[in-house]
């Protein structure tokens, strides 16, 4: 007699964000991994390098200032890459990773329009997207609810943002190689800054569905 097998019922597909969730879900507590020792560094090259840009303002010092740039941006890219593939994704890394990407590209927007590299209309949409979701973070604590992780767009807006900082810098040296790394440059700026506030508004929506949802367990919790 043949076997007749029930069919299971299908499960619905996990979204991206879902997806995203597993992929930077916490694996150690550990706080001295190689990941984080790479997002102190790069913490801790902030002041250097906006020294290197304001105060010198010699080719050898926007030199060791576009190498420091580049650094962070490869360092950015690793240190994510590492936490994942040694299971080294902690909580202070998730922390520490947006707020050091957040200080070079703050850092570097202001230093950029007091060296009229960038006008200041674009630096203002970049820091004003910072603020606005600074201001969602309090939001989030009223709710008994910490910050939430990056989406991916979001770090792509970021690799996009951290690639073109380098090549505006890049072009402000003459010749053609200048010309050519000042086009790329605003590609990369433009795409990323409209990527930055569309991650924006993916985060917004993800904390509002997070507080809808956080209400209505504490609204089942009050019912007798």
């Amino acid at each position: 007699m043949r076997r007749v097998s029930a069919q299971q019922p299908d499960e619905p597909e996990p979204s991206r964000r879902d997806l995203d969730l597993e992929r930077y879900e916490v694996t150690s507590d550990r706080v001295l991994t190689i990941p984080n020792i790479l997002s102190f560094g790069r913490l801790a090259l902030v002041p250097v390098f906006l020294w290197l840009l304001l105060v010198p303002r010699e080719t050898w010092s926007d030199l060791l200032a576009l190498f420091i740039l580049g650094l962070s941006a490869f360092t950015d890219w690793l240190d994510g890459y590492l936490a994942r593939r040694w299971n080294q994704i902690t909580r202070v890394g998730q922390l520490l990773d947006p707020v050091a990407d957040r200080l070079y590209i703050v850092a570097t927007v202001v230093a950029f329009v007091l060296r009229d590299i960038i006008p200041l209309w674009f630096a203002l949409l970049i820091v004003a997207r910072d603020v606005v979701l600074a201001l969602v973070i309090p939001v989030l604590r009223h709710y008994g609810l910490g910050p939430l992780p990056v989406h991916f767009l979001g770090k792509a807006a970021t690799f996009n943002l951290l690639y073109a900082l380098p090549l505006l810098l890049l072009g402000e040296f003459d010749g053609v190689f200048g010309t050519v790394a000042l086009v790329f440059g605003w590609a990369f700026a433009l795409w990323g800054a409209g990527l930055y506030w569309a991650a924006a508004a993916l985060y917004i929506e993800e904390a509002r569905r997070q507080i809808r949802a956080q209400r209505a367990r504490a609204a089942q919790g009050d019912e007798p």
